[in-house]
């Protein structure tokens, strides 16, 4: 079940990036915090870039390594956790969320991806000896 969540977490930040780099930019764009000292556009490319490498480090990371990429990754999470919070504070619609209730709703996901990147990247607890 760890490796199923760990591909599909891996899956989804490469489509996230690539999108962020495409198709969904302007949506994207949406959620940059304006206390951010880089330019909108260069923000969402960067984290789009930053994302398609995380999503790849979680698929194709050897074992060895995982709880390392794991932990990078639940601390992107928690990083651009404050976009998400200014697209609800400044009731920026994208992605479909075109309401407070929406937007808030969507908070409540950040939580689970941060605790799927680090138990993901776990093996089963060790017995002690």
């Amino acid at each position: 079940m760890r490796s199923f969540v760990r591909v599909l977490l891996g899956a989804a930040l490469v489509f996230a990036g690539t999108s962020h780099l495409t198709f969904a930019r302007r949506d994207f764009r949406a959620q940059v915090p304006d206390f951010v000292p880089l330019d909108t556009d260069t923000t969402v490319l960067a984290s789009g870039v930053a994302e398609i490498g995380l999503g790849s480090a979680l698929l194709f990371t050897p074992r060895r390594r995982r709880r390392t990429v794991g932990t990078i990754a639940a601390l992107f999470f928690t990083v651009i956790f404050p976009g998400n919070l200014s697209q609800w504070v400044n009731r920026r619609d994208a992605f479909g969320l075109d309401s407070d209730e929406k937007r808030v709703a969507r908070l409540f996901g950040q939580p689970l991806l941060i605790w799927a990147a680090l138990w993901s990247t776990r093996g089963p607890a060790r017995p002690v000896r």
